[in-house]
């Protein structure tokens, strides 16, 4: 890549293991770097598309799974850093680069000649010997030209593509307008009497928030995730609580240069065009086209019959908090800012434990031990720290994995701490995947580099991060789908890791947070941060027990918001989102003692880009197979069975996207899952109605 007028460091990457040089690669490099990695990239796709030889796997299929190494390069680091670690020179060219970005794959997507090529290939693969692998990456180039639009008329095309550019700068819009408004807000309590009820941990946290922001001395409630829900359990201020909450509802919906109500209208206009454009009813049909359910009729029937059991067992969740209530004295409704303070009570009398008693067995750097020890366990797998090396944050830590006979699998990078300049959540990417394919420079294949990035509450100088069990969860759910990623063992990069249909890609990660909760797990690494003692058994049986408390609650929020994503998108456009928000909740009987887990002007999985949108079900269908994957463990009387972990490594994790999720999965379990599994983890009891589903 020396011929062309960029920074080597963007493209080659000869840090440790192949890592990037993160201390080399400026801000500004990225503007022209994407430039030339653009115009290298077209080169390749016209040698492509204009090689007068017939086509074949190789020179076309192969050909096109190879090309675009610099932008694909340049892209994983300007993106890893635009939701990691942004700033306003960052944001200034995503808002360039997305929609210039969407022109440059349009253009792809249309190439007649290139897709001529392809569609012969497709044509013809019955006469072309392939392999599985094979079959489904050409597969997934044909289907993506199709639904690039290939098929369609010229004038045709040429709007899809202003249509996928809008998008784009859409998307880039609304993730900047989310993280904009967590940004802006604040509440600094100084009054010792704000405080009251606030535990040690999240005072902690709440000063070094402060802190962060430049305010030395106070304690600042902030819109992170990791941050906001403590305060709203644990904070005996009720006038606070709501302060807050409403501040945390009313992301993207502000008014002025944030508000996000615009963008999601014609976001979700711009897709039903763009469905009819290419030949579907709507555009969640478009989008589950290539996914295990298939149709939005299934993931309803899914979505409604668990809803009406979460919603029951809400009401009378509800109930009981406002028993507690009126025991104090209140004669106020549960409200959404009075759930968690009040479940939290609920569950120290029925378990006799809280959240607060908990906290100081749960550890950042032992849960990360314990994630690894079940890896470990599992699949073989070592992971070793590498200290003293360039990241792009200086909160972020590097992993060796190596396999049983120490040879080096993956590299893998943690981003733990909340900041200002990360977007709030939880993610796993990769800035190299995992393939076998000859390369240009005589080597073959690739290593995985992986990274997750959460945002637990930072810790002051000299104290430990404290988990709750819900930051406990993510991390093990992060991780697992680190693991997919770095486990991966195919041939071509389009369908290394997670390279899978949406609706299975939630599955290794979903189904590695099981193994948080088995008890040797948390006997071994639920130790107390002062004395190093293990969790005491009576509290370890609580939590085990406890398991389930809160579920009407927490499915109730997840599956209203999943309802709400599928109704926007079974709709010919919408003209006020809010309203339908409003009108498909309403129709649902929602309880005002709770709310979406992502109203729509911060639903960032479904309007920050398209990657789950008309998909936010996909945890759910996930959850299916994963509680029945986790059975699969324990009908043998070993969560670490060595027979189930290998065929689990060798049909999950191991195998992307190289094969039908469907076949992969009965390829582990011998049979596809019922919902009933699911229903009973999380205490809902069963759904007879669900058992002959698709999922």
């Amino acid at each position: 890549m020396a011929h062309l007028s960029l920074n080597p460091a963007l493209v080659e990457w000869r840090g440790h293991h192949g890592l990037p040089q993160f201390d080399q690669v400026k801000d500004e490099d990225f503007a022209s770097g994407f430039e030339a990695a653009l115009s290298a990239h077209d080169a390749e796709i016209d040698a492509i598309a204009d090689n007068a030889e017939a086509p074949t796997f190789d020179n076309t299929v192969v050909a096109l799974e190879l090309a675009g190494d610099a932008l694909s390069r340049i892209s994983a680091l300007f993106w890893g850093k635009a939701g990691a670690h942004t700033n306003d020179t960052i944001q200034a060219l995503e808002r360039e680069i997305a929609p210039k970005m969407s022109r440059h794959y349009s253009k792809i997507g249309m190439n007649a000649a290139l897709f001529a090529r392809i569609d012969r290939l497709w044509e013809t693969r019955a006469e072309l010997d392939l392999t599985v692998e094979q079959e489904r990456v050409l597969e997934r180039h044909w289907k993506g030209f199709v639904r690039a639009g290939a098929k369609l008329p010229k004038d045709e095309q040429e709007r899809l593509a202003k249509i996928n550019e809008r998008l784009a700068s859409l998307g880039a819009s609304f993730g900047q307008n989310v993280l904009g408004e967590e940004k802006a807000w604040s509440l600094t309590l100084s009054d010792e009497a704000d405080l009251d009820g606030l535990p040690p941990f999240l005072l902690d946290a709440m000063q070094s928030a402060a802190r962060e922001r430049g305010e030395e001395g106070g304690s600042m409630v902030t819109l992170s995730r990791s941050i906001i829900e403590p305060f709203l359990t644990f904070s005996t201020r009720r006038e606070l609580r709501e302060q807050a909450f409403r501040a945390w509802a009313a992301r993207g919906a502000n008014g002025g240069e944030r508000d996000n109500l615009e963008i999601v209208r014609e976001t979700l206009e711009l897709r039903a065009e763009k469905a009819k454009l290419l030949g579907y009813p709507t555009y969640a049909a478009y989008k589950l086209d290539n996914t295990m359910a298939k149709t939005a009729e299934n993931v309803d029937a899914l979505l409604r019959g668990v809803w009406d059991k979460a919603r029951r067992k809400a009401l009378e969740e509800e109930a009981s908090l406002a028993g507690l209530i009126g025991e104090e004295g209140g004669n106020h409704p549960v409200m959404p800012w009075d759930w968690r303070h009040y479940a939290e009570k609920l569950r120290e009398r029925m378990f006799d434990f809280s959240e607060a008693e908990l906290k100081p067995y749960l550890q950042l750097e032992k849960i990360i031990e314990a994630c690894f020890d079940v890896a470990k366990r599992l699949f073989g797998i070592t992971a070793t720290e590498v200290k003293g090396l360039p990241v792009y944050h200086p909160d972020v830590r590097v992993f060796e994995i190596r396999d049983e006979e120490g040879a080096l699998k993956a590299l893998f990078l943690g981003d733990y701490f909340a900041r200002s300049s990360k977007r709030s959540g939880a993610w796993m990417s990769a800035f190299q995947s995992q393939h076998k394919l000859p390369l240009a420079d005589g080597t073959v294949g690739e290593l995985p580099i992986i990274y997750n990035v959460c945002n637990f509450a930072k810790p002051a100088e000299g104290k430990p991060a404290l988990l709750s069990l819900d930051d406990a969860r993510t991390l093990f759910h992060e991780f697992g789908h680190a693991l997919h990623g770095m486990l991966s063992n195919v041939t071509y990069p389009s369908v290394s890791g997670t390279g899978v249909a949406r609706d299975f890609v939630e599955l290794p990660s979903q189904l590695y947070e099981h193994w948080l909760t088995v008890p040797e797990i948390l006997e071994t690494y639920a130790v107390h941060y002062q004395t190093g003692e293990p969790m005491p058994k009576a509290l370890l049986d609580k939590v085990l027990a406890a398991r389930t408390f809160n579920a009407g609650f927490a499915t109730v929020e997840f599956t209203s918001s999943a309802i709400v994503d599928m109704a926007f998108h079974t709709r010919d456009g919408v003209k006020d989102p809010m309203a339908v928000q409003k009108e498909v909740l309403d129709g649902l009987g929602m309880p005002q003692s709770i709310v979406m887990r992502h109203a729509t002007p911060h639903f960032a999985h479904v309007f920050s880009g398209e990657g789950y949108s008309a998909g936010y079900y996909s945890y759910m269908w996930s959850e299916v197979l994963d509680a029945d994957a986790f059975d699969a463990f324990e009908e043998t009387g070993n969560a670490f069975d060595p027979v189930m972990a290998r065929k689990l490594k060798n049909n999950i994790y191991s195998v992307g996207g190289s094969i039908d999720p469907e076949d992969t999965y009965k390829a582990f379990r011998g049979k596809l899952p019922d919902p009933a599994a699911m229903l009973k983890k999380k205490g809902l009891g069963m759904v007879k109605e669900l058992s002959g589903s698709d999922a």
